[in-house]
C-alpha cells in the first residue's frame, strides 16, 4: 500500500474563538439526537443552543463522544454478565422421566364422544331394521 504523506495544518487554521459554521451546526443538531436515545445517566448537561464557538462545539462533541462509548461498554459488560453458560453435559433420561404425563386433548374427546354418539345411531337403526 502506498503511503501518501498529509501535511500538518498551520497554526493559523485553528481558532478556538471562531464561530460555530452551518456544517459544525448540523453536527451538534446530530449528536443532540444521539444523546436523546442515551439512558439519562450518559446524558450531558450542555444546552445545545448556547453553543456559539468551535471550542464549546469541540467539547460537546466529545462528551457526547464519550457518552456513547461509556454506554456501549457497558451494555457490552452486562450482556456478557447475562449469557449463561451451557454444561456440556446432556441429561436426555432425567428429563425424559421429569416430564409429566400430558393428558388427553379435548379435541380427542369430543371425536370419542361423537363416534360413541354415531356408533350408537348406527346400532339402533340395525335394531329397527330388523324387527
Amino acid at each position: 500500500m502506498t503511503l501518501i504523506h498529509v501535511p500538518k495544518p498551520p497554526r493559523s487554521a485553528v481558532n478556538q474563538q471562531r464561530p460555530v459554521s452551518s456544517l459544525l451546526t448540523t453536527q451538534i443538531e446530530h449528536f443532540y439526537l444521539a444523546e436523546k436515545r442515551l439512558p439519562l445517566r450518559y446524558r450531558t448537561r450542555i444546552y445545545t443552543n448556547a453553543i456559539r464557538t468551535e471550542a464549546e462545539a469541540a467539547r460537546y462533541i466529545r462528551e457526547v463522544t464519550d457518552a456513547i462509548h461509556r454506554a456501549h461498554d457497558d451494555a457490552a459488560r452486562s450482556r456478557d454478565r447475562q449469557t449463561p453458560r451451557r454444561t456440556r453435559v446432556i441429561d436426555i433420561a432425567a428429563v425424559a422421566e421429569d416430564r409429566p404425563l400430558r393428558k388427553a386433548s379435548t379435541k380427542r374427546k369430543a371425536k370419542k364422544k361423537s363416534a360413541q354418539k354415531s356408533a350408537k345411531k348406527t346400532s339402533a337403526k340395525k335394531r329397527t331394521s330388523r324387527k
